[in-house]
């Protein structure tokens, strides 16, 4: 890997934490909302108005950087070495294989069987 693949992921890996930091903001949002609606004397309307109106803007801006990270993967393609894939596929090759000799060997109990009854 280059110096320059390293640099940018690094600037993509803190792009992504400050969307992390904008979903945090937006938890602590509807939660605020949440415990104004259940305020004993009632919401205060503009209260709730400024709060939703900066929660609509926070989810359009986390789908927004969301969208462009999205984008810029193919640029450097992190997972190219990864062997997600092939482990996948031996995994279930394993599987497979357990199968049939648990297959293989209900037949060979099956066939004992008949011998002894013979």
């Amino acid at each position: 890997m280059n110096p320059m693949d390293s640099q940018t992921q690094n600037t993509s890996l803190q792009r992504l934490q400050n969307v992390e930091k904008r979903i945090v903001k937006v938890l602590e949002l509807a939660g605020g909302v949440m415990d104004e609606l259940a305020n004993p004397s009632g919401p205060r309307k503009e209260f709730i108005n400024n709060h939703c109106r900066e929660f609509m803007q926070l989810i359009k801006d986390i789908q927004v950087a969301l969208r462009d990270e999205i984008k810029s993967a193919c640029d450097y393609r992190p997972f190219e070495k990864c062997d997600y894939s092939s482990r996948v596929a031996n995994e279930i090759c394993c599987k497979k294989l357990e199968y049939v000799m648990s297959q293989l060997d209900a037949m060979k109990e099956t066939m004992d069987e008949y011998h002894n009854a013979v």
